[in-house]
């Protein structure tokens, strides 16, 4: 069995289980409640879809003494009953809240196909939710409610929160519902385009480096959800080619899985997946919208919650922006000592978890006065004391500090220190670099240390830094390389031909202990080798310490992604008045 084939297999068991266990009570929580499983029938995409939902009331909830709601879905691959899906559903009853947990279409025992959170399929089946919470629908069994909290007929009071695919489902659903009155996106994606297959050129037209181990082991496990949880609801089934997803979602995965890009199936790609992203339907979201990204994550980077932020700030929208240390790489399932962790309901005693309550007590219980928190925070690893963990700015730091690639390979401050230089590699026919095993911290599996092959990668490093320097924010590369072979073969009709490379930083120790930043790497199908391009790296949060050395690494290939179709060899020149460019978003206390 290939290396490929293992780990996406492993991959597909491990998310078949939840990615929570048990949520023991929170301290300091008394509320009482009681919990109904019920049933809706929804339609959504042409389709009757039953939804599996248990509703959460608080003990003296009643139409006398209303309460608002909190409406949460589970993450991919998982179901209501998933320990962090539950427990979202428990942590706010016991604070007052009436809380609708569901399974979305396709997931646990809801009917219909996966749909990656289309707004016109997965938001409309949620609008039908809202319904409900709103007095205008029963559930299948007759159940009604009229004890939500309400700003007029048929409008309940209603808020979101939920992560990754249950992150996503929110603006799906305050694009098509604007009842819908606060939102908590967590570690989600803005465009699933860039999410499985990024190039982070600026040229965004051109296809990037498919991840493969990530959308492999979600792929699996979503054909695999009929046998995992079995039913005879024909609504859950497509075809025996593509058993559980809309087709165009398999359609999608099998052009990343070729290698090939020929123009009419990268466009065909490119169309679906932002069709279902929020980058197409943003304009739409008016509901108040507290965002939240994990650091620690090559899924869903910060970059995605970033440019949801300001793309939502632009047209007015209420938002505001949080970076937590934990996403879907490096431990998920553990966050950091005082970080919040859905799975425990610690909201009070958690930054996070104060910003979600006090989020809701101002939008949902309509607190004026209530403090909501800075524009934008983020979590700080280097900081001791959970209480001053964060930090936080009127908004994402901007670039300030330039490096140059001098051709011996340094990085200096000084365009004028920059030698004269030329240097190569080349990628080989199998991958030589190793960022990560991308579900490994997801599954709990050891992950071997990041690498790269001599003769395959080029490197450009600082002297010692003087001081600590802080980089908050993506930072960009602004680079020309050499490719003859490329050259001939570049406009060839097909994107796979055009050259594949990935750029990355590390954080070099003292000692040479070289460490690349949450193991995040930016994948560059660059759009045309005779002229410079622009490099977007990931968003990072990084303390290098004094006597550390900023590395920074262009690489010929990454085993989680695609990669060059034949040998490309690569050179890269220098001279002080025509080289590369770094520039990072360096902050100062």
């Amino acid at each position: 069995m290939s290396r490929r084939r293992a780990l996406t297999l492993a991959a597909a068991a491990a998310l078949a289980a939840p990615l929570a266990v048990a949520a023991p009570a929170p301290a300091g929580a008394t509320g009482q409640y009681t919990v109904t499983a019920l049933k809706f029938t929804v339609q959504a995409g042409g389709r009757s879809c039953t939804v599996d939902a248990d509703l959460y009331r608080p003990a003296g909830v009643d139409a006398a003494h209303p309460a608002p709601a909190v409406l949460s879905t589970n993450g991919f691959g998982g179901s209501k009953s998933d320990g962090s899906t539950a427990a979202v559903g428990k942590a706010f009853a016991e604070r007052g809240y009436v809380g609708l947990v569901y399974s979305g279409l396709g997931f646990g025992k809801s009917g219909c196909l996966i749909t990656l959170d289309d707004p016109e399929i997965d938001g409309k089946a949620a609008s039908g939710l809202l319904d409900f919470l709103g007095g205008k629908r029963a559930a299948d069994d007759g159940t009604e409610v009229d004890y939500v909290t309400s700003d007029g007929k048929g409008d309940p009071r209603v808020g979101m929160i939920g992560g990754s695919y249950g992150g996503a489902v929110q603006l799906a659903t305050a694009a098509v519902d604007h009842r819908v009155d606060a939102l908590v996106p967590m570690i989600t994606w803005n465009d699933l385009a860039y999410s499985l297959d990024p190039n982070n050129a600026a040229d965004r037209s051109v296809p990037g480096a498919a991840k493969w181990q990530w959308m492999n082991g979600f792929y699996l496990i979503g054909e695999g959800q009929p046998l995992l949880v079995p039913s005879l609801d024909p609504s859950r089934i497509n075809r025996l080619d593509c058993l559980h997803f809309a087709t165009e979602a398999c359609e999608t995965i099998r052009t990343l899985n070729s290698g090939r890009y020929p123009a009419d199936k990268t466009e065909a790609l490119q169309k679906y997946a932002r069709g279902v992203s929020p980058v197409s339907y943003l304009s739409k979201v008016k509901a108040p919208t507290l965002l939240v990204q994990g650091q620690a994550d090559t899924l869903f980077n910060l970059n995605e919650a970033e440019a949801t932020y300001k793309t939502l700030k632009k047209q007015g929208t209420t938002a505001k922006m949080i970076w937590q240390s934990w996403g879907h790489s490096g431990g998920m399932n553990a966050p950091a000592s005082g970080e919040l962790n859905l799975a425990e309901g610690n909201l009070e005693s958690s930054y996070v978890g104060k910003r979600v309550l006090a989020w809701f007590d101002r939008y949902l219980q309509q607190k004026q006065g209530v403090d909501t928190g800075p524009a934008f925070a983020y979590y700080r690893d280097w900081i001791g004391d959970p209480a001053t963990t964060y930090a936080s700015a009127s908004k994402v730091p901007a670039l300030s500090r330039k490096l140059y690639l001098s051709g011996d390979g340094k990085l200096v401050d000084d365009r004028a220190e920059v030698a004269r230089g030329s240097r190569e590699y080349r990628n080989w026919l199998v991958p030589t670099s190793h960022s990560e095993s991308s579900l490994a911290g997801l599954i709990g599996l050891p992950d071997p240390a990041p690498h790269d092959t001599r003769g395959t990668y080029l490197d450009w490093t600082t002297e010692p830094f003087a001081d600590a320097v802080d980089v908050v924010g993506a930072p960009k590369a602004t680079l020309k390389v050499i490719s003859p072979k490329t050259e001939r073969v570049q406009h060839s009709g097909d994107a796979a031909d055009k050259l594949v490379l990935f750029a990355k930083l590390y954080d070099v120790a003292p000692d040479g202990k070289k460490t690349l930043v949450h193991r995040l790497v930016s994948p560059v199908r660059v759009p045309d080798v005779t002229k410079p391009f622009t490099v977007s790296l990931p968003g990072i949060v990084h303390r290098y310490e004094k006597g550390h050395r900023l590395q920074f690494v262009v690489a010929a290939s990454d085993g989680a992604y695609g990669g060059n179709r034949g040998v490309k060899p690569v050179t890269v020149t220098s001279a002080p008045q025509d080289t590369g460019v770094l520039d990072l978003p360096v902050v100062t206390d």
